[in-house]
């Protein structure tokens, strides 16, 4: 059993003794945190919007979580069976004091969250979550008499506003795609993708739609999380029948992949190079993802004419550095498309629309579009340490023995080696530094990745 705590959301695993997982009593009180934490920051707005995944135990937690945030005085806006994107646009637009998303993304099955959203429907800052962790830890919050308990009311009219406010983007082009007339398959792990991805294609005009895994049972057919290894269901469907292309995104609708028409991986880290492309075709800016996403982001905006940055890992963090930097588009390599015009998070069917528009414009096979970008291969590897060694210390010994080379290391560190990176961070739970490194070859990321472990226990060995 598990239940991990951090300043961004709660989650763990259903079941078990409290403290230990996220059982009703951890929902209760961090629900209670939360909601404490939002009065106080915004005493005039006692409102709050709720969504969540469809997996087994949401519909159990999203029950507790409501019923707590009642009992504050806080007045909920339950909009149900829906996506993470879509809840963080219905906050501000409900004008209301904050959020809370019910869903552990991509993991597994007995896993569930609170994911926590501002006024603006943004995830929370490190010094917010820490300030509700403080709360919770302390048990301080106070519910309110009978006469004062917060109303209730469902609203299921949000899948649709987040759709229509998608069609009305400059950028999407939904007669371009109608002409097309794609034949498209889609998985959605059985999750709330299965109702909003098909809602979105109908509303883009696309009429052949074959749909996997599509009921919101919480049965995921599958692992959730939209790795190669993870959709076989859909590369055989594929390969059987004639299709455009392939759809495929996670539980709660924030991650995004595609499938080629032959059933090969388009590549999930260039979801968002293929979409960044066809933005900065169209509109001058700069662009951001984080330290592990590809370079390939890099060589499309600089090819456009723009600026790339990289921010820290964590969406919270690519986000504040899209805003400072004034990036027009921007996200994470694990196909999280963040789109400014429309709202700062990750969002699979904005995605989905800019990425239709751009292949019906270019009039190519998705196969040949993905062959007009640069060519990148990720290794990812990690090396576990004994809890005695100074992690920090092993970090800033290899920063020195490349201190030549460009380094970044606002989250680790990042060492640049002509158009090649290793990108070493510390695990903040166990003795591990995880190692991404990126190459035009598989064969070159892995031999980066075994010199950098052959350097770390040098280190390691001299202390």
């Amino acid at each position: 059993m598990t239940l991990i705590k951090s300043i961004s959301g709660i989650r763990g695993t259903i079941g078990g003794k409290a403290g230990e997982a996220l059982t009703p009593l951890d929902v209760v009180k961090f629900t209670a945190a939360f909601g404490t934490w939002l009065k106080r920051k915004n005493p005039e707005t006692l409102k709050i919007v709720v969504g969540r995944d469809a997996r087994l135990s949401g519909d159990m937690v999203s029950k507790l979580v409501t019923g707590t945030l009642q009992s504050l005085g806080l007045s909920v806006i339950d909009l149900g069976l829906s996506t993470t994107p879509t809840v963080e646009m219905a906050v501000p637009a409900e004008k209301a004091a904050g959020g809370i998303i019910l869903t552990a993304s991509h993991n597994p099955i007995q896993w569930n969250a609170l994911k926590l959203l501002n006024a603006t429907g943004e995830f929370i800052s490190g010094n917010d979550g820490e300030e509700m962790l403080q709360i919770a830890e302390n048990e301080d919050f106070d519910f309110v008499d009978v006469k004062k308990l917060g109303t209730y009311a469902q609203d299921n009219t949000w899948l649709q506003k987040h759709i229509d406010l998608i069609l009305a983007l400059p950028l999407v082009d939904v007669e371009a795609i109608k002409n097309k007339d794609f034949k498209v398959i889609i998985d959605s792990v059985n999750s709330s993708g299965g109702i909003a991805v098909p809602m979105l294609l109908e509303a883009l005009g696309v009429t052949q739609i074959t749909k996997l895994h599509c009921e919101p049972t919480g049965h995921f057919a599958h692992n959730p999380e939209p790795l190669p290894e993870n959709l076989t269901d859909i590369t055989n469907a594929m390969e059987k029948g004639k299709f455009d292309l392939g759809i495929v995104v996670d539980p709660d609708v924030d991650r995004l992949c595609f499938m080629c028409e032959d059933g090969s991986p388009f590549g999930e880290e260039y979801t968002l190079v293929a979409v960044a492309d066809y933005i900065l075709q169209n509109k001058k800016g700069n662009s951001v993802s984080n330290l592990s996403s590809t370079r390939a982001l890099r060589d499309v905006t600089e090819k456009a004419g723009g600026k790339y940055y990289a921010s820290a890992v964590g969406e919270v963090n690519v986000v504040t550095l899209m805003k400072s930097s004034k990036a027009v588009i921007g996200g994470e390599g694990n196909g999280g498309i963040i789109y400014p015009e429309l709202h700062y998070g990750r969002d699979a069917l904005v995605g989905i629309a800019l990425f239709l528009t751009h292949l019906a414009k270019a009039g190519k096979r998705i196969s040949v579009l993905r062959k007009g970008y640069p060519e990148y291969y990720i290794s990812k590897n990690k090396i576990e340490l004994t809890p005695e060694i100074d992690v920090d210390g092993v970090l800033e010994a290899i920063k020195k023995k490349y201190s030549k080379n460009p380094i970044n290391d606002i989250d680790g560190v990042k060492i640049e080696f002509d158009k090649e990176w290793v990108h070493l961070r510390k695990s903040n739970t166990e003795p591990i530094i995880r190692i991404y490194s990126e190459s035009d070859s598989i064969t070159k990321a892995d031999n980066l990745a075994k010199k950098l472990i052959s350097d770390i226990k040098e280190v390691v060995a001299s202390r």
